[in-house]
């Protein structure tokens, strides 16, 4: 299975994921991860969408699906290696007096996670980096005992060097930029 991350340019209105996402679910396509935010443009939203497929057409045919929704400006699909993409995790580890010490040292320098809260009973970690950096950091903190683990979908960035005014249509490129 190949992985492919679809990146989808629309305008903000209400019930867009729905019709995005129905697109998936007629084709039987699973989303492994799911981001939706604001973009650079006003108005304009980006959905950040993984999926594992084994057929490069019906990815292709689910892209151009895709395009036709009439809220959409663009969509790209991309494999792992024409983008730069990371994931963002949250580990709540738990640190009771007698339990094993947390060498946050070696968590600053060697995994590249930082302590973002530490209570009385639990730290709560922070660590960006690909799925497999997260899950090979998780399997290295399981010891200390997880309370709680949580992981955002994947951000993206074609590597390519436009940005997103260049693909918009003419209609929508009077859209303003935030400040």
């Amino acid at each position: 299975m190949t992985t492919y991350t679809i990146c989808v340019f629309t305008e903000n209105s209400i019930g867009l994921l729905n019709k995005i996402t129905i697109i998936f679910t007629r084709r039987r396509i699973n989303i492994e991860s799911l981001t939706v935010s604001e973009t650079e443009r006003k108005g304009i939203s980006r959905f950040t969408i993984v999926i594992k497929h084994d057929k490069r057409e019906e990815v292709e045919k689910l892209v151009r699906q895709i395009r036709k929704i009439v809220e959409v400006a663009a969509v790209f699909g991309y494999l792992n290696e024409d983008i730069v993409y990371n994931e963002i995790a949250l580990y709540k580890i738990s640190t009771p007096i007698d339990g094993k010490v947390i060498d946050v040292e070696n968590i600053n320098k060697v995994h590249k996670a930082w302590v973002v809260y530490w209570g009385l009973d639990y730290v709560v970690i922070e660590k960006t980096g690909t799925e497999r950096e997260i899950f090979d950091f998780f399997k290295y903190i399981k010891p200390h005992g997880i309370i709680e683990f949580v992981r955002s979908g994947r951000v993206a960035v074609g590597k390519t060097p436009q940005g997103l005014i260049e693909y918009l249509p003419e209609e929508i490129a009077e859209w303003e930029y935030y400040l």
